[in-house]
């Protein structure tokens, strides 16, 4: 047999007396297929209300504490992260996030000397220095740890299904075993498992549902973002690693869906997005004379203003798949942490959970048509 025929043979487990007249069955065996059960975003559904006896909002707990199968530190807090946009991946929203115990994911863009001034004055800080998996971020992550601890690591791409990905993550875990590793995007339990097994102790979960990515309408390709949360989360939770709803959450209630599919974090961009903390350009108004902010911009990393902003460009062999808008401005972050974390303790006693752990085994879902009546707006 050709070496290219067994080569095929191999990938598709097809037995060795295979010849040329054989290739068509391969190919049937691997067409394509339709999955005929249905995928859920989150506002396809509502969660259930059961008996409680919780009596007030206030005495639930919002806090989890984890320990992580690979990296040796443990870690307790209110399990939101804010996203690695440049946008809202600031330092300044860390410095905010931190008084609630919540945590983000800094952008990719801050020079070493900015990030080894910042963890070597502020390191009770919770911050993912976040890389990708070029060379250039391997060694921006070298320089940076050489004059300070880097605890947490974020390895974010968007598609992260290529085997550079997984050997990627398998790359950074040799080189900081003691690390806490957060690596994504997926939106399987196969991938899922795959990055567990290489060395991530969070897998974030997500393809195309943020507010400003273009990736399922530029490419086709995505996944239901409730639907993948609790199939990834299940896939995680047997090998003892946790996931992150990456995405797709557009109001306090979403969040609490993510956390009732089996996110153990959720991270944020969008719903973050126009406030002090943030560092997008600030869009302004006069008002009686006096200019006064109205809107921040806001754009998606893959979009064409995020690309000629950071990369020279949008390259010839690809397409941008994210979007630029205008958010509105609302000032300092803690009033929209407020709106998330009642609502968050508030769905806590409308089921009976008073830990957000037992938030999951509490949760049953209710697939609706419609969730708001929008008669005087959404």
């Amino acid at each position: 047999m050709p070496s290219l025929l067994r080569r095929a043979a191999a990938a598709y487990n097809v037995p060795r007396l295979c010849c040329l007249k054989n290739i068509p069955a391969i190919e049937r065996s691997h067409a394509m297929r339709i999955e005929n059960d249905p995928k859920l975003d989150f506002k396809d559904v509502l969660i259930r209300p059961k008996r409680s006896t919780m009596p007030s909002r206030s005495l639930v707990n919002i806090e989890r504490s984890f320990r992580f199968i690979h990296g040796a530190e443990e870690w307790k807090g209110f399990p939101l992260i804010a996203a690695n946009m440049d946008v809202t991946g600031t330092i300044a929203m860390a410095r905010a996030l931190h008084t609630h115990r919540a945590m983000v994911a800094l952008h990719k863009y801050y020079p070493v000397e900015r990030l080894v001034e910042f963890f070597r004055s502020e390191a009770s800080v919770d911050t993912f220095f976040t890389i990708g998996v070029g060379e250039v971020d391997m060694e921006k992550l070298s320089a940076v740890k050489a004059e300070v601890p880097v605890r947490k690591i974020c390895i974010d791409v968007a598609n992260g299904y290529t085997e550079r990905f997984v050997a990627a993550i398998r790359r950074v875990r040799e080189e900081n075993p003691g690390a806490l590793i957060m690596a994504g995007n997926v939106v399987t339990g196969d991938m899922t498992e795959a990055l567990i097994l290489a060395g991530a102790d969070i897998v974030k979960v997500g393809i195309g549902p943020g507010s400003v990515c273009t990736t399922r309408k530029m490419t086709g390709v995505g996944y239901p973002q409730l639907s993948a949360v609790i199939e990834c989360s299940d896939a995680a939770h047997g090998l003892k690693g946790w996931v992150c709803a990456d995405g797709g959450c557009t109001v306090p209630g979403d969040i609490s869906k993510a956390y009732g599919g089996g996110a153990d974090f959720v991270m944020l961009g969008g719903m973050l997005a126009g406030h002090d903390e943030c560092e997008g350009e600030i869009v302004y108004t006069e008002k009686d004379g006096v200019k006064v902010p109205k809107a921040m911009v806001f754009y998606g990393m893959s979009s064409d203003t995020a690309m000629n902003k950071h990369a020279g460009g949008v390259a010839s062999y690809r397409a941008s798949e994210g979007k630029t808008v205008e958010v509105p401005y609302r000032g300092a972050v803690e009033h929209t942490m407020q709106d998330i974390m009642g609502g968050v303790r508030s769905m806590m006693t409308y089921i009976g959970a008073t830990t957000l752990k037992e938030v999951s085994k509490r949760t049953t879902f209710v697939m609706v048509g419609s969730q708001l009546n929008t008669v005087f707006g959404g």
